[in-house]
């Protein structure tokens, strides 16, 4: 029984080590070779890779002295009351508190 395996086992690796593909492929050509399929696309550029500018020590820069808009009043005024409404302040005291707020916000 063993020595049957053996020969069978031996016999398999023959046919198999002698046996090769039908048409050999060389390294790089296509393995499908249907004229029916388009050519693929050719390849994507590379990236463009741009270094940022490095800021320098002694760059002198012009501080921005103008402030930022102010809203309108009225703008404020509503801010000013959803503020209250939120906190919890009372509806009779939301008049004077939505003054004051706007007059002292931007």
């Amino acid at each position: 029984m063993k020595r049957s395996l053996i020969v069978a086992g031996t016999l398999l690796w023959a046919a198999g080590a002698f046996a090769g593909p039908a048409q050999p492929v060389q390294p790089g050509a296509s393995i499908i070779l249907s004229p029916s399929l388009p050519p693929p696309p050719p390849p994507l550029p590379s990236p463009k890779i741009e270094v940022p500018p490095v800021p320098k020590m002694d760059a002198v820069t012009q501080p921005n002295l103008r402030s930022p808009p102010r809203s309108s009043f009225g703008d404020r005024v509503g801010r000013c009351l959803d503020q209250a409404a939120a906190a919890g302040v009372h509806p009779g005291d939301r008049a004077a508190y939505s003054r004051s707020c706007a007059n002292s916000r931007d």
